[in-house]
């Protein structure tokens, strides 16, 4: 029982003669590596959280906590090991959620000189009718544009497109008409190349430049016009509608995912889901009465 003991006192005068040396021997530069670290891991969990990955976060931190103990538990493990095993799980966790970290990042990135004017048209928001108007202009360009083979490519907008994006093309600020959507995307139409981006009731630019997905499981009949429809959608909450030159076949694109041979019924609910975020709370709650 002594000898036990002794042990015991034994290993807790060397564990607070070590704690005595790294407080004695502290540099600046710890400090800094551990508050860089910890925002390293806080910015880890806040990306997990944010996006559901709730069991996900929950390993992170258990392995964490485990190799913790066992790094302090088992001599060959070094301090510098642990510091290694966070550095490479943390980064292994961002590389995992690479696309929604962009999508954030793009998001974040709105146009502060036109602020005011976000806030005025946030202000002036389309009612429901207004809203079917554009909803019925908007089908019926894509179906028009569907019936000659037109390719197209329209992106529903929130106000959060990068200004890169929009400083690409040519800005509009025009109400939505299906003759003007229709003359866009003309042929021999200057901007018919590039992107549409529609905000509310109002096509804000056309001619603008995507970037393109980097994924290669799409079938070989997309081209540029899909692989650009699906990348903005990668990087920035936005719906795409592509109408495929080709085919006529028409898309819709959310996060990445394509939804082919969109008919009526099918644009009419992305249409309305779309603008039902944009319809001020009245119109919102007089519409939730009548359906």
């Amino acid at each position: 029982m002594a000898a036990l003991l002794l042990a015991e006192e034994t290993g807790f005068l060397a564990w607070a003669k070590a704690a005595g040396d790294f407080f004695v021997n502290f540099k600046a530069v710890y400090a800094v590596e551990i508050i860089l670290l910890f925002l390293l891991m806080t910015y880890v969990s806040k990306t997990l959280k944010e996006n559901d990955a709730t069991r996900m976060m929950l390993a992170y931190w258990v392995l964490i906590v485990c190799v913790g103990a066992a790094a302090y538990g088992i001599d060959f493990l070094s301090a510098q090991f642990y510091l290694y095993f966070l550095l490479i799980l943390s980064v292994f966790m961002l590389i995992i959620f690479n696309v929604e970290i962009k999508k954030s990042l793009w998001d974040s990135q709105v146009n502060r000189e036109n602020l005011p004017d976000t806030v005025f048209q946030k202000e002036s928001a389309p009612g429901t009718d207004s809203a079917e108007r554009c909803i019925g202009d908007i089908i019926r360009a894509l179906q028009n544009m569907s019936k000659n083979n037109v390719g197209a490519l329209i992106i529903l907008s929130k106000g959060n497109m990068p200004k890169q994006v929009l400083q690409s093309g040519v800005k509009m600020d025009a109400d939505i008409s299906t003759q003007l959507i229709e003359g866009v995307f003309f042929p021999k139409a200057p901007l018919h190349d590039g992107a549409m981006i529609i905000k509310g009731h109002k096509i804000q630019a056309a001619g603008c430049f995507l970037p393109l997905t980097q994924k290669t499981n799409y079938p070989k009949d997309f081209g540029t016009r899909h692989r650009a429809g699906i990348g903005i959608t990668e990087v920035a909450n936005v719906v795409s509608l592509v109408v495929s030159e080709e085919t006529g076949i028409i898309s819709i694109i959310k996060q990445g995912n394509v939804q082919r041979y969109a008919d009526y019924d099918m644009l009419l609910s992305a249409l309305r889901d779309y603008y039902w975020q944009e319809l001020p709370l009245a119109d919102k709650k007089t519409r939730g009465a009548t359906k």
